[in-house]
């Protein structure tokens, strides 16, 4: 994509920054809000006795109102699922339009290493409700990846990328028909070999078994499937061959299920809430490392710089303020004699010696 910051798409979508191939950052002049704007490349149709131009404009004006159809039936203002604005076209591209707070995903988390089980635990539980909220809405993510999960300043995991993985489940039915090696070959170069988009059947039961392959990702690291190329992941997801969810420690019974090549086998999204939910509250109280080195550096320090997200749990840990089981918060024990008694007893003291050396010449003198 041409230019940079300040271009305004769709008469209303300011850039905010220098946009990659398919992404940018935006301001909505309209509603003053940062959105993600994501963009599909619209190959003409060639179509017998028709105008290459305007099989194109119909190509996207249907795809268009696909995803303005499933953005009006998904939930409103769900505190787990980031909303989607809109979609339209510009030039040879289609673009979707995602509302996008302050964050960072879980992709990005995951160049740090693999996360803790009990911090992918709370990101889970946040996913779960989302698509539990879809799947009563009649709706199926269908694009549940680490680059769709964004984890708030708070710590909470918001879903997104509905929208754009609507417009690209179009796409590839547009252009490869409604199933079919035709298909399989468009949406595998769209796609491309990542283990969540690529369950055996859809669904609800499909956006589960993605959350299963996701959570195992968070905790290691890596996909549960080989991803080296598009056929070998689908050949590996259709002979049940993966990396045992053992790996994933306390989530591994859960994944397990998740992970079950019978549909019916797995829980809905709201069982995954509720087993999430009792893990966690059985889970081990987080060591403090600032309070820690709190008190292993009495000397002041400077205010930390934010590295990314903390888990909920790490905040409720803390104590407020300078206060708490720290007193002054520097570590120093307080002194066993307060300074405001020490000129007395001095003073006493020099009384008690006089009146000893009195004594003394009285007995010697006697």
């Amino acid at each position: 994509m041409r230019g940079g910051s300040g271009l305004l798409l769709a008469g209303r979508y300011r850039l905010t920054d220098r946009p990659e191939p398919l992404r940018a950052h935006a301001v909505d002049e309209r509603t003053g809000e940062s959105v993600l704007l994501s963009a599909l490349e619209l190959p003409g149709l060639l179509t017998v006795g028709q105008d290459p131009e305007d099989a194109a404009a119909a190509q996207a004006d249907r795809l268009v109102r696909r995803v303005a159809a499933v953005g009006s039936a998904a939930p409103v203002a769900h505190p787990r699922l980031l909303r989607g604005v809109g979609a339209f076209v510009d030039g040879e591209l289609l673009w979707t339009v995602e509302e996008r707070p302050v964050g960072w995903t879980a992709a990005e988390l995951l160049v740090d290493g693999p996360l803790p089980p009990y911090r992918v635990a709370e990101l889970a539980a946040d996913l779960a409700g989302a698509l539990r909220a879809l799947h009563a809405a009649g709706l199926t993510h269908g694009a549940l990846t680490a680059e769709s999960v964004l984890v708030c300043e708070d710590g909470a995991a918001m879903l997104g990328g509905l929208l754009a993985g609507v417009a690209q489940e179009a796409l590839a039915e547009e252009l490869g028909g409604p199933g079919g090696r035709r298909r399989y070959e468009v949406r595998a170069n769209l796609v491309g070999p990542v283990a969540e988009r690529w369950p055996l059947d859809g669904g609800p039961a499909g956006d589960c078994w993605a959350l299963g392959v996701l959570v195992q990702r968070l905790v290691t690291g890596r996909s549960p499937y080989p991803e080296g190329s598009v056929p070998e992941l689908v050949t590996a997801v259709r002979d049940g061959r993966r990396e045992p969810a053992v790996v994933c420690g306390p989530l591994g019974p859960l994944v397990e299920r998740l992970l079950q090549s019978d549909p019916g086998r797995r829980p809905t999204a709201e069982a995954v809430r509720g087993e999430l939910a009792e893990l966690l509250a059985g889970a081990p109280e987080p060591v403090d490392e600032e309070r820690v080195a709190a008190v292993a550096v009495p000397a002041p320090q400077a205010p930390p710089v934010s590295r990314g997200p903390r888990s909920r749990s790490g905040r409720s840990a803390r104590k407020g303020g300078n206060g708490g089981d720290f007193g002054a918060g520097n570590g120093a024990k307080p002194p066993r004699i307060p300074p405001s008694l020490l000129g007395p007893l001095l003073v006493g003291g020099v009384f008690v010696l006089l009146a000893l050396g009195i004594v003394a010449v009285v007995l010697f003198a006697g």
